[in-house]
């Protein structure tokens, strides 16, 4: 069904949510490597989607989740070479078709395609790491912009959640290291934490389905983010989400296996149940007791 928003297709507000990012950032600070490299990210992750998607369901997709994977990847992904950008969009693409649970594909693409790339390609990949600086008007515009989007999507609380957290445990870090608050406040003003907590953490395909267990979820990515910040590693919150939210999914799976199961067995239960618990009339010549038997 055809949900409407602001006079649009809801599906629609994130891709042009994800485009007011990309064109407030790239004004701003100019901070893709080439405009080319985020056209090729885009293309290649909008034709593996349908030729997955072609190939294994039948049917053709509707592309705004493939935009959003590779605008992502266009504008995260930092590589002198062309060829990373393509890779890593099929990558995320392809993630969502064969990495898959009970019908449930359980990282988020993008995410999933990033971290795959920092892992194996790490001498020719890298993280966007830059942040506004000193002009808020791009990060208040797409604050508001993307707040509002998210809300009429119904994903705000886990947005807030985060960015709760992640000032929170900012604040610890600050504590323990004896870093000043506002450095380790800083990142979240970036370009890339924009994409990160109104596309990545909030991805209905890919987060758990309980209202409570978003927001629970949301805080552990935070924290997790803190402890790998801690540790030092550069990545922190790719490494997070791409360890916190598929155990979340897969811990979510397997209640639902469990709820299934018992269902059945009550089921059956119910079933087998004798019919004579049913009062028999006097007299009555007793017939067969169950549904089986029947």
């Amino acid at each position: 069904m055809t949900a409407k928003a602001f006079g649009i297709d809801k599906r629609y507000l994130a891709p042009i949510l994800v485009t007011i990012v990309l064109l407030a950032g790239q004004v701003t600070f100019g901070f893709l490597e080439s405009w080319s490299r985020t056209a090729l990210a885009i293309g290649t992750a909008i034709g593996v989607e349908l030729l997955l998607a072609r190939l294994i369901t039948g049917a053709w997709p509707h592309l705004a989740s493939a935009y959003i994977s590779g605008i992502s990847v266009g504008m995260l992904v930092r590589s002198p070479a062309i060829w990373p950008y393509a890779l890593c969009s099929a990558i995320s693409i392809t993630s969502k078709y064969v990495l898959r649970v009970d019908g449930r594909h359980i990282w988020n693409p993008s995410n999933f395609g990033i971290v795959a790339m920092l892992v194996l390609a790490a001498d020719s990949v890298a993280g966007l790491s830059v942040q506004w600086g000193n002009n808020l008007l791009p990060m208040v515009v797409v604050w508001c912009f993307g707040s509002v989007i998210i809300h009429s999507l119904g994903r705000f609380h886990i947005t807030l959640t985060y960015v709760a957290s992640f000032m929170l445990f900012a604040a610890i870090r600050a504590a323990i290291t004896g870093h000043p608050f506002l450095s380790e406040a800083a990142p979240i003003t970036g370009p890339m934490y924009q994409l990160y907590i109104f596309f990545m953490i909030t991805d209905p395909k890919t987060t758990v389905r309980s209202y409570q267990g978003q927001i629970v979820v949301a805080f552990l990515v935070a924290f997790a983010e803190a402890v790998f910040r801690l540790l030092q590693f550069v990545h922190a919150p790719y490494y997070a989400l791409f360890l916190v939210g598929p155990a979340a999914n897969l811990v979510e799976i397997a209640v639902e296996r469990r709820r299934r199961v018992q269902a059945v067995v009550a089921d059956a239960g119910t079933d087998s149940r004798p019919v004579s618990a049913s009062p028999t009339p006097a007299g009555t010549k007793s017939r067969a007791t169950n549904a089986s038997a029947v």
